[in-house]
């Protein structure tokens, strides 16, 4: 009995996914086909795809024109449209208003965005939040754009904050995004398309670039990745980012992220492209180079001294988040000889209680960073930076007065924490946190040698990184013609050529007064 049971089972198993196969297969043949003349059937066809009644924020309406004495039915979400505009702008006029014409768009009073006869396409506007209009005996379906979705006003930014310049951010919703780009670049070549990139839920990408800068092959590379992708679903462009990576295993970057449109706008004006998506408060630069990372709009809006500064200062933090605490396991472990005798004497007698090793003393307190720096994220914003601050203080002192920490310890990792914070962008920020607990390994087994080692296979490898196509050290290695805007910038005078390496059609983007 049990031996049949399973028999049975198995046998349902395999069969479900035929079932499944054969009811797509049937809708996608039904989606292909026109519209019918006769009301009736094309009022089953759309009861059948949107599984009305069950389907209760699907809202279907039939009714009879009075004027032209048809059947005629609307269908819409009820959730993702202007409810108000259906009903005083399409079905009050239709129901109660004689007009001498005969014609229906000039029956309503909302405005006739599209007519269409397919059945998958009207589906898909249906979706978008446009209301359809059947008319018994019209071989069109008649379209209104009613589409109100609500979301977000254009807020600050929130992640990549800066004192001076613009603070307007993306938001959720696409067209308010296009609309800032298009505000900042006033041109009729930044060309908007639009590209569907997954099959079940028909998320749409918006590419952004300027027509007249952007290079050829570039393009055609990113639109035919897009392309490329056989998946049901990428409801965000942080998904989308992975699916874009060559190297998605990869710790560092190669697609910049920002919420910034005065960022998105500079890196257009310079022949990258950018990439947009509905419900994502952000957009893709693409493609991305080291440097890019590191640069703050910021840098610009200040005047060139005050940019350098903190465009030094952000590099040098770089490097103090990555090597300070591996060269101090490194120095006290394996090259004592390298330390002053006194700082020597001050170091041990600090050390002198402490049960632990400095390896073991230094991932302690780094995790320890990791867990506050998390929490003080994830908790209600209003007692997070509270949690950070106190959280940090209370765990130190307690630490040191326990004898578990050295108070050495304390200063390298809150100054090894703190550098961390100053990169800007988040995958990088990541990145770097990451890398140090690497070195941190290798300078507590092997000493300086352990972190030179790391440090010059860590640059073949990002130099071996490309972002489609283009070598992630550019301009730098190889080197390319440009504006030079690397780890200094120049004066707003002497940028005067585009990135080299992205083969612009224009190079120059100021010409010599």
């Amino acid at each position: 009995m049990r031996k049949k049971m399973t028999k049975l089972l198995k046998k349902s198993l395999n069969t479900e996914p035929e079932f499944k196969e054969e009811s797509n297969v049937e809708e996608i043949e039904i989606k292909k086909q026109d519209i019918s003349t006769h009301i009736e059937e094309n009022l089953e066809t759309f009861k059948s795809i949107f599984t009305i009644p069950d389907n209760t924020d699907v809202k279907l309406r039939k009714f009879t024109i009075q004027q032209l004495n048809r059947q005629a039915f609307i269908i819409y979400i009820s959730t993702m449209a202007d409810l108000k505009a259906i009903m005083e702008g399409i079905e009050e006029p239709l129901i109660d208003n004689e007009h001498p014409s005969k014609k229906i768009q000039d029956i309503v009073s909302y405005p006739i965005e599209n007519t269409s006869t397919n059945i998958g396409d009207i589906t898909e506007f249906i979706t978008a939040g446009v209301t359809a209009l059947f008319v018994d005996g019209d071989t069109d379906c008649y379209l209104f754009q009613t589409t109100k979705i609500r979301g977000r006003s254009i807020e600050k930014s929130e992640n990549e904050v800066i004192v001076k310049g613009a603070k307007e951010a993306f938001n959720e919703k696409v067209i308010d995004n296009i609309a800032l780009i298009r505000k900042k670049i006033k041109n009729e070549n930044l060309l908007v398309e639009t590209q569907t990139v997954s099959k079940r839920s028909r998320n749409n990408v918006f590419l952004v670039y300027q027509k007249d800068l952007v290079n050829k092959e570039l393009l055609e590379n990113v639109k035919e990745r897009l392309k490329s992708f056989d998946i049901d679903s990428t409801l965000e462009l942080s998904i989308l980012e992975q699916l874009l990576e060559e190297r998605p295993r990869s710790l560092f970057p190669t697609i910049v992220y920002t919420e910034r449109p005065d960022r998105a706008a500079a890196f257009i004006e310079e022949g990258h492209i950018i990439l947009l998506m509905e419900n994502s408060p952000s957009c893709l630069i693409l493609p991305a180079t080291f440097w890019a990372m590191f640069h703050s709009p910021e840098d610009h809006y200040l005047r060139t001294p005050y940019g350098n500064f903190i465009r030094i200062l952000r590099f040098l933090a770089l490097f103090v988040a990555c090597f300070t605490s591996p060269v101090y396991l490194a120095i006290t472990n394996f090259h004592v000889g390298m330390i002053p005798p006194d700082l020597l004497m001050a170091i041990a007698g600090t050390r002198e209680r402490v049960p632990f090793p400095s390896i073991v003393e230094v991932l302690m307190m780094e995790l320890a960073f990791e867990l506050i720096r998390e929490a003080g994220l994830r908790v209600p914003s209003p007692i997070g930076p509270t949690i950070g601050i106190v959280g940090a203080l209370i765990l130190g002192q307690a630490a040191v007065q326990a004898n578990i920490i050295s108070p050495i310890v304390i200063i390298v990792i809150a100054l090894s924490g703190l550098s961390s914070f100053i990169i800007i962008d988040i995958s990088m920020n990541f990145a770097i946190r990451i890398t140090r607990f690497l070195f941190i390994f290798t300078a507590g087994f092997i000493g300086i040698y352990g972190v030179t080692a790391l440090f010059i296979g860590g640059l073949f490898y990002l130099v071996s990184l490309k972002s489609f196509g283009t070598p992630y050290f550019a301009p730098m290695t190889p080197h390319s013609f440009s504006s030079k805007d690397l780890l200094i910038r120049h004066i707003p005078m002497k940028e005067r050529f585009r990135p080299g390496y992205l083969k612009p059609k224009d190079m120059v983007k100021q010409r010599k007064g």
